[in-house]
């Protein structure tokens, strides 16, 4: 019974967004794919300029003309004078369409039991029809890393387009597995453990990865002489990693955990994209000889460290870029994906500069994705993701007007949106007539 009761709740809680929907729809517009001419915007292409009174053509999810003067008889017409056209954001990291609620257990599919867990794929996990979905791509963020998280290898993160019915139709061309590298740092200014607990826990934990990695790489030699295995998802996951299949996501923060991070990946050998770095200030040099790339952020969050400046995180993405590491931003969030772009222009305004904060949340993503061959530019032949808005998105006062998202234009609604109309203008008022 009690079991029951349980699976009841969770039934209750996962159909919620449905029943709040319906009650605030009207009526419904879906997603749509077809031909369209964005004409006479300023078009930031982020690789190769800013074109004034410019026109994009999109037409089978691709973009098929980039220039002045395009005329097609048969395409749908809306007209962007006035307004700017940047291509889709991409937050290259957080927990959207795993968890709809942080604070109700019933809602969080972003962790699994165990230490050890890299075949767990997040893609099965994104629920489609999460309502935080079009709340973050109506802001001008069509793409997100979800990653999942806990324990050492927590599972393979997946990038995914915020438009689908499936995970599978959402699936943006990009997989890596997620380690969570041993840190020696103290957890937060409430740790109380003695250095030299801290110590002793660094090392064994350290002592645990290289265990795992040793078996890993045993089951790999043994999977290129053909030999007979046992089932071992988890290690066959892992050889994935090894055999350059996939890239390493090591999340690592403090200064003296990313130099220990770089030293690990030098002597595995292995294709790795550090993430998190909120101390990569500190050791900006050494990353960028070491010629990682690292996803970094939120940017909006305090100092790792007391003695810290309180304007540590907002720098820090600056400060890597100026010494010459490929930088990316992610939100870190899933409740509020949507901030992304303010993510960006913090950094943006604390030495990064507008049109580097612009390619860490575009093709400075796709590049290190390997996508950008699709996205992270507007430019003839990729993909047709991007947003037309009223002015710079990293700031507050812009709108966002239209999204495309692999050519589908996506209808500029949302939970956010139908509340604001709802209680705009009362019918009935206040007052009790």
């Amino acid at each position: 019974m009690k079991n029951m009761k349980k699976l009841l709740y969770s039934f209750a809680i996962s159909m919620l967004p449905f029943l709040v929907q319906a009650q605030f729809d009207g009526e419904f517009v879906k997603p749509r794919t077809g031909k369209f001419l964005l004409q006479n915007a300023t078009v930031v292409t982020v690789t190769k300029g800013t074109l004034e009174k410019t026109s994009v053509l999109i037409d089978n999810g691709k973009i098929l003309a980039v220039g002045q003067n395009i005329q097609e008889a048969d395409a749908e017409i809306i007209d962007c004078s006035g307004h700017y056209i940047y291509p889709g954001m991409v937050d290259a990291g957080s927990r959207l369409g795993l968890v709809e609620v942080n604070s109700l257990p019933e809602t969080q599919d972003y962790a699994e039991i165990g230490q050890v867990t890299p075949n767990m794929q997040a893609l099965v996990a994104v629920n489609p029809n999460s309502v935080a979905i079009p709340v973050t791509r109506v802001s001008g963020v069509t793409t997100t890393l979800a990653v999942p998280s806990g324990g050492l290898f927590p599972g393979t993160a997946a990038l995914i387009n915020l438009n689908g019915y499936t995970p599978d139709q959402m699936f943006a061309g990009f997989k890596g597995v997620v380690l969570n590298f041993p840190s020696s740092a103290r957890r937060s200014t409430w740790d109380r453990r003695s250095d030299e607990d801290i110590k002793k826990e660094a090392e064994a934990a350290q002592k645990t990865l290289n265990d795992i990695w040793s078996r890993a790489e045993t089951y790999y030699q043994l999977q290129k002489a053909k030999a007979e295995l046992q089932y071992y998802p988890e290690m066959e996951q892992l050889a994935k990693v090894i055999a350059g299949e996939l890239p390493l996501l090591v999340e690592v923060n403090a200064a003296s955990d990313i130099l220990s991070a770089i030293d690990w990946i030098k002597s595995k050998k292995v294709k790795a994209i550090l993430m998190g770095v909120a101390e990569g200030w500190r050791v900006a040099d050494k990353i960028a000889a070491a010629g990682i790339p690292v996803i970094v952020g939120p940017m909006l969050s305090i100092p790792t460290r007391q003695s810290d400046r309180y304007d540590a995180a907002y720098t820090n993405p600056g400060k890597m870029a100026k010494a010459g590491v490929k930088v990316v931003i992610r939100s870190n969030d899933a409740e509020n994906t949507r901030n992304l772009p303010f993510n960006a222009g913090f950094a943006a305004a604390y030495g990064m500069g507008k049109e580097e904060a612009l390619k860490a949340i575009t093709i400075n993503a796709a590049e290190v994705f390997g996508i950008a061959d699709r996205m992270g530019s507007i430019e003839v032949g990729k993909d047709a993701t991007l947003f037309v808005s009223t002015g710079d998105p990293f700031e507050t006062k812009s709108q966002i007007l239209h999204v495309f998202i692999d050519g589908y234009r996506v209808p500029m609604s949302s939970r956010h949106i139908k509340l604001y109309q709802e209680f705009l203008e009362r019918s009935p008022g206040l007052e009790k007539n």
